[in-house]
């Protein structure tokens, strides 16, 4: 019978087969049933001397047996032909779709079979790469040294191991190639060669190069985008912003110009306690300078000059850490000093009629950006103004309240305005989403708010309240 020739082991202890082999054959003529054979001289009997017609007969009969399931036997063999046939198609068909590069060697390195993608890579025919030295593909020693390792590995993981190598391509350039190197093992459980499973890796370079590059950029972007929605906040504030100034700022002018008439009484007696003026004469003066009164005036208003400066610094300071570009790092906030400067700030700029009752709960620590909380907080207190007043009639009030539930913190703010229609629910966070008028806001302070606390660990959600209005849930990590 014929049999299956020239077939190359792949992989691990799998073959396929090189080229289909034809299994067709001639089978003898089929025996026909006749009768016993006639004498061969004249005059002899036709049958053997002590065989008789019936042993014929059986004789005949297993043969035809024998032929029947010979037949059979060549029709097993066709079919298992066709499906080796199938068999071989499909690999090759798998091979050549294969991105990635393949060659398979032997435990020498002499090269055994190679994949379409790494002859395209190399420039170089399947003829021209079988029994080559991989070696001859490499671009570098570094690279040869790195697969006579792998090579050489007596206990080798059936897992594989990754190594790099630079492949020379079709123009003789170094390719970089992340290749996952298998161990083929015979049925023996000997090592008869190694699979190298590689993808080029310039090109991932590129697109993760590209990526990283995109991903700066949206940084950048979101980094501008939070400012610009802060500063649109801080616009908003300007009036309350100049009101808080004014106050100590007029309070130092006040103390200034009294230090300044201060100054020249005292200049004026001192003048003439230096030209030696009688005693009578100076106690004159005392008295009509009020000399007495101005000395024990005097801490007063320095100690007031001093107050009313580091007030304008705080608030210039405050100003500046709402205002400036947030730092990356995270650093303890204690949450009750965000909630009252945000208060504080939006009371004294857009909403100076904004009832805000708010009682402090015990101290609780955060871990984040004190500005960009402060600017989620202000957004809050500054939508639930908008809303409360458009209430005809109703002062705009807002109960904001908190609560610590284990190693959280929950922080809630319901104002009395007339809600949030159930459509706009699922919409709300949503980037440039607004109700209000072109002109009045830009829809990014909520989407702003809800990433920034996304970014700190917590959640931020909405709802209508049952007693009316709309209740806004901001919950965040404690620190420990």
């Amino acid at each position: 019978m014929g049999s299956v020739a020239g077939h190359a082991s792949c992989s691990n202890g799998y073959s396929f087969a090189r080229a289909p082999v034809s299994m067709a054959r001639s089978l003898p003529p089929r025996p026909s049933l006749s009768a016993p054979p006639a004498a061969t001289d004249a005059g002899q009997p036709g049958q053997i001397e002590g065989v008789d017609e019936s042993t014929w007969m059986d004789v005949i009969q297993k043969m035809d047996e024998v032929y029947s399931q010979l037949v059979l036997d060549e029709i097993e063999l066709e079919q298992k032909n066709t499906e080796l046939e199938q068999s071989q198609q499909f690999i090759f068909s798998v091979l050549s779709a294969m991105s990635d590069v393949l060659l398979v060697c032997d435990e020498h390195g002499v090269i055994e079979e190679t994949n379409a993608a790494l002859r395209e890579l190399v420039g170089r025919s399947d003829a021209t790469l079988r029994g080559m030295l991989f070696n001859d593909l490499l671009a570098d020693e570094a690279s040869g040294e790195s697969v006579r390792q792998v090579l050489a590995n007596a206990t080798p993981s059936r897992q594989g191991e990754a190594v790099e190598l630079n492949l020379l391509d079709a123009q003789g350039q170094s390719v970089p190639v992340d290749a996952n190197c298998t161990p083929r093992i015979a049925p023996n459980g000997r090592r008869v060669g190694t699979v190298f499973v590689g993808r080029p890796t310039a090109e991932i370079k590129r697109a993760f190069h590209e990526l990283r590059t995109a991903h700066e950029a949206l940084k950048r972007a979101q980094q501008q985008l939070l400012h610009s929605e802060k500063m649109a906040s801080l616009g908003r504030l300007v009036a309350g912003v100049a009101h808080e100034l004014n106050n100590p700022i007029s309070f130092v002018l006040g103390n200034v110009h009294a230090l300044s008439r201060y100054s020249d009484r005292l200049r004026t007696y001192l003048e003439a306690v230096h030209a030696d003026e009688p005693p009578a004469r100076l106690a004159e003066m005392r008295s009509k300078l009020r000399i007495e009164h101005l000395l024990n005036d005097l801490p007063s208003l320095i100690e007031g000059t001093l107050e009313g400066a580091q007030r304008t610094a705080d608030i210039v300071n405050g100003l500046k850490r709402f205002s400036a570009m947030d730092p990356e790092a995270r650093v303890p906030v204690l949450l009750n000093d965000v909630i009252e400067r945000a208060i504080h700030w939006v009371s004294k700029g857009t909403a100076p009629s904004f009832e805000m009752k708010w009682t402090p709960g015990p101290p609780c620590t955060v871990t984040g950006s004190a500005g960009q909380l402060q600017q989620v907080l202000m957004n809050l207190l500054q939508n639930a103004c908008d809303a409360a007043a458009s209430r005809a009639g109703e002062s705009p009030v807002l109960w904001i309240d908190t609560e610590q539930d284990g190693s959280r913190v929950r922080l809630r703010l319901r104002d009395n305005g007339p809600g949030i229609p159930s459509e706009h629910l699922t919409r709300i966070f949503d980037p440039f989403f607004t109700t209000k008028p072109v002109g009045k806001g830009t829809g990014l302070g909520l989407s702003i708010s809800y990433g920034i606390v996304e970014q700190h660990g917590g959640t931020l959600s909405a709802r209508n309240h049952p007693d009316g209005g709309a209740e806004f849930t901001l919950e965040l990590p404690l620190t420990e």
